[in-house]
């Protein structure tokens, strides 16, 4: 489980590719904090750390997480959001995030406001997925709160903080990112779609 409160930019040094998996090696300041076999969400996927070398850590991507993921986009040099796993005895500050991407959405307008910036996005509606003003989403496994939600569409506005020290300060118009809908939403949803069977 994951906040979605980002910890850090990590930073893709190597990608190597064996049958339908890719493997990403991620330079990171934590990266000797970690130990094998660790969640970490990398854009709000979660991952598996398999190997670790200085600063540096290693995971693999099946192909089921590549299909439903942004990571096949990623190329060496490419910055990514990380975060590890919640602690339970730690302060719930985004909101509850799986680390399991729903779908991808792609970047339509990133603008400028006074002080803050708002990114609005679209998205395939086949899987039905669905926003709500003042909901939560995650964002390239960004807690954040939607602003306005219109059919397969909304927007987020994001504060100073929060594009200084995630990737969205390098989004923009056409760019790929994941989406995890609320879990609350999706098990709703679930339970509407079992009275109308």
């Amino acid at each position: 489980m994951f906040t979605g409160i980002i910890e850090e930019v990590g930073k893709i040094s190597k990608i190597e590719v064996s049958k339908g998996n890719i493997d990403y090696t991620i330079q990171a300041n934590f990266a000797k904090e970690l130990k094998i076999d660790q969640s970490v969400a990398h854009n709000g996927v979660c991952l598996t750390v398999v190997d670790i070398e200085d600063n540096k850590y290693k995971v693999t991507a099946i192909e089921e997480t590549l299909n439903k993921s942004n990571l096949n986009y990623l190329e060496v040099g490419h910055y990514i959001n990380l975060e590890r796993g919640m602690k339970m005895n730690a302060h719930l500050d985004g909101h509850i995030v799986q680390g399991h991407v729903d779908q991808t959405a792609v970047c339509q307008r990133a603008e400028t406001k006074n002080g803050s910036w708002e990114y609005t996005f679209s998205y395939d509606p086949k899987l039905m997925n669905v926003t709500i003003e003042k909901g939560s989403i995650t964002i390239n496994g960004v807690s954040l709160t939607v602003v306005n939600s219109k059919l397969n569409e909304f927007s987020v506005a994001i504060i100073p903080f929060t594009y200084e020290h995630t990737n969205f300060k390098n989004l923009k118009k056409g760019d790929v990112v994941n989406l995890e809908f609320d879990v609350i939403g999706k098990y709703v949803k679930r339970l509407m779609e079992l009275q109308n069977n």
